[in-house]
């Protein structure tokens, strides 16, 4: 069943308390939002309205543009006053909306006009989704009801802890975006693998290919950089230290591809401890009697040029508690008892 609402953030010149969601909606398009096509536009305003509905709306001229109709690929400009129809979407959307994210902030790294960097936590997705009613953006956004814009800049999975980007504005959004995307960026994250890394692997290219599993789930597998269907995916490897049983590693990726430190690194047969899709089980389960109790991996440094001042940015995130008591917990076991 659907619900007929207004898009979220709008406001409307007719809409009253008993009829809020069957009136049609103006938005003004802001500062942050000037360039932008229409549909883009739109499809970031319309949350939970199929991508479908948005473009037959626009051709049906029901989205109009300053009282006039306009085409998908049209730019919008600061001042634009954008007609919108009452629209429908799904009762779990609405429900979603109804009950928003809790307002919750991050430690932060860097925060100025352009950009922030937090230290996610593990545990905690970037977005919602996927079962997932809401992560950190969404949180953020109900903790800064004032932001004019908050976006990530890229991801990080679940249960990887570190630095996290979040643009405050769209032209610092794009900047950093198209760096990551031109690999000007240096992103090198701390993973601790099972057994002995060896010394002279220092590079893996192989390349990337994602599937999905019967039940949905969505998993990745290394495939030859000749599969039409794989994507190129390069790992630059460093040992930062040696333990007992396992290998501290600096792990730069070049590329940014779903799990591919992770993928990239079982399949030299050195899993990552604690990975629970692509881990050693048996390892992990020792692991977890031993006090480790998430994944061993940390977005630790990360470079970039910042997009309003040009200056070479570069931020550290230590290693969360949890990680480095494990780290200790290994060290003294492998340590000699002193006579």
């Amino acid at each position: 069943m659907n619900r007929i609402i207004g898009p979220e953030a709008t406001k409307s010149a007719t809409t009253s308390p008993t009829n809020s969601g069957l009136e049609v909606k103006w938005l003004t398009v802001d500062e942050e939002s000037a360039g932008q096509r229409l549909d883009n536009f739109l499809i970031r305003h319309l949350k939970g309205v199929p991508k479908t509905h948005v473009y037959r709306i626009i051709r049906s001229g029901e989205v109009r543009v300053n009282k006039g109709r306009a085409s998908a690929d049209s730019r919008i400009e600061t001042g634009d006053v954008v007609r919108l129809p009452p629209l429908r979407i799904s009762d779990k959307v609405a429900e979603k909306e109804a009950r928003p994210a809790p307002g919750r902030e991050f430690p932060l790294l860097l925060e100025d006009d352009a950009l922030m960097a937090i230290d996610k936590p593990a545990g905690v997705a970037v977005h919602g989704g996927s079962g997932i009613s809401f992560g950190v953006i969404e949180q953020l956004r109900q903790a800064r009801p004032l932001a004019k814009l908050l976006e990530l800049v890229h991801r990080l999975d679940r249960e990887t802890s570190g630095i996290l980007l979040v643009a405050k504005k769209r032209s610092a959004l794009k900047h950093v975006q198209d760096q990551f995307r031109e690999r000007e960026t240096g992103k090198t994250y701390l993973a601790l693998v099972q057994g002995s890394w060896p010394e002279k692997l220092k590079v893996i290219d192989n390349a990337l290919h994602k599937f999905l599993l019967p039940d949905g789930e969505r998993r990745v597998r290394v495939t030859s950089n000749e599969d039409p269907d794989g994507m190129r995916s390069i790992s630059l490897v460093k040992v930062a230290e040696r333990l007992a049983g396992c290998t501290l590693l600096e792990v730069t990726i070049k590329t940014g591809r779903t799990h591919q430190i992770r993928v990239h690194l079982a399949s030299q047969g050195h899993p990552i401890a604690g990975d629970d899709k692509y881990g050693d089980f048996e390892w992990n389960k020792a692991l977890q009697k031993q006090g480790l109790k998430r994944m061993f991996l940390h977005a630790w440094h990360l470079q970039f040029t910042h997009p309003a001042t040009g200056k070479r940015v570069e931020l550290t995130s230590n290693l969360p508690p949890e990680l480095q008591l494990y780290v200790n917990h290994v060290k003294s076991k492998s340590t000699p008892p002193s006579v």
